[in-house]
């Protein structure tokens, strides 16, 4: 019989000493979607002014992030802005994940916001609502809702990504992997043990936002 050249007894051994490799990912992970959400609405909002000038920068930000690797980005980041000021790895690979993310939850929200009826624009402004404050009240709560599968599952991909940040030493997944491996010469084992890790975080992710997508849901109906 063949045996595998692995030796997986040693997963349950070794599982929960990536516990804290494994705060560290999520930690990034939220404070980079956190300030991806952020960037994400200015530039949809901006992506949809009526100002030429600045809908023209919005378009560039997020052609330029969608068309470039988050790699290149964290390493422009965490090297290239060291030249100005000294950033630490795990706040780079924030900014990185948020500026990133950014792009895509911008063209989310975009697009959640244009899925709804222009007529309730429209209605509003006619009873002498500011455009502004129409956008605020009607528009943008029905949008988010819209938003949430989509989002969802940009959150997931942003919690994939950050085992990038292993590359400029941010003590996660990835890295504690790739330590743990180097030290026992079992890669494939440790290896093994994070992609556990990260398909428990991502399936509990998927089923908190639907979750939230189910309540969205209900409160529309009652």
């Amino acid at each position: 019989m063949h045996i595998l050249p692995w030796d997986l007894t040693v997963i349950p051994s070794k599982f929960f000493l990536f516990a804290e490799a494994a705060q560290y990912t999520l930690q990034i992970t939220f404070f980079g979607i956190l300030l991806g959400l952020m960037i994400g609405l200015v530039a949809a909002l901006g992506r949809l002014s009526h100002r030429s000038w600045l809908s023209a920068v919005c378009r560039s930000y997020i052609f330029l992030v969608r068309g470039t690797p988050l790699l290149v980005q964290l390493f422009i980041v965490y090297y290239g802005l060291t030249s100005l000021v000294t950033i630490a790895p795990i706040p780079s690979a924030v900014i990185a994940l948020g500026f990133h993310n950014g792009a895509y939850i911008a063209e989310i929200f975009r697009g959640s916001i244009q899925s709804i009826d222009i007529g309730q624009m429209e209605a509003a402004r006619s009873l002498g609502m500011p455009r502004s404050k129409a956008m605020q009240r009607i528009i943008l709560p029905q949008a988010f809702k819209r938003a949430v599968p989509p989002l969802g599952n940009q959150l997931i991909i942003a919690l994939k990504d950050s085992s990038l940040a292993s590359t400029i030493a941010v003590p996660e997944l990835m890295l504690k992997g790739r330590q743990m491996g180097s030290s026992s010469f079992m890669y494939m084992e440790m290896f093994l043990i994070v992609g556990i890790w990260y398909l428990i975080m991502t399936s509990v992710l998927s089923f908190v936002m639907h979750r939230i997508e189910q309540r969205l849901k209900v409160s529309d109906r009652d």
